[in-house]
């Protein structure tokens, strides 16, 4: 079961990414974000069950990263992360 859950976790953040590659998708979009939370938490935990320190902090720093995206983007009034300097 865990490894169908690993493909499952990893299908949302490939997703993602392929879909911004193809265009279909802006890389600060909240979809975007959604799914590399989603995934990297879920890989995340299971990396911790697993005690595979490594995968622990790559898909705990990605989740970090990507919730924090998603609260800039909830937190501006338009929806929209400033433009950076």
């Amino acid at each position: 079961m865990d490894q169908l859950i690993q493909v499952v976790g990893a299908l949302l953040i490939l997703a993602a990414f392929a879909a911004v590659q193809f265009d279909r998708m802006r890389p600060d979009s909240r979809l975007y974000l959604a799914l590399n939370l989603a995934g990297s938490a879920i890989l995340a935990v299971l990396a911790v069950a697993a005690a595979q320190w490594g995968f622990v902090l790559l898909e705990g720093v990605w989740a970090i990263v990507s919730a924090w995206g998603l609260v800039s983007l909830y937190s501006s009034p338009s929806g929209r992360k400033a433009p950076r300097a």
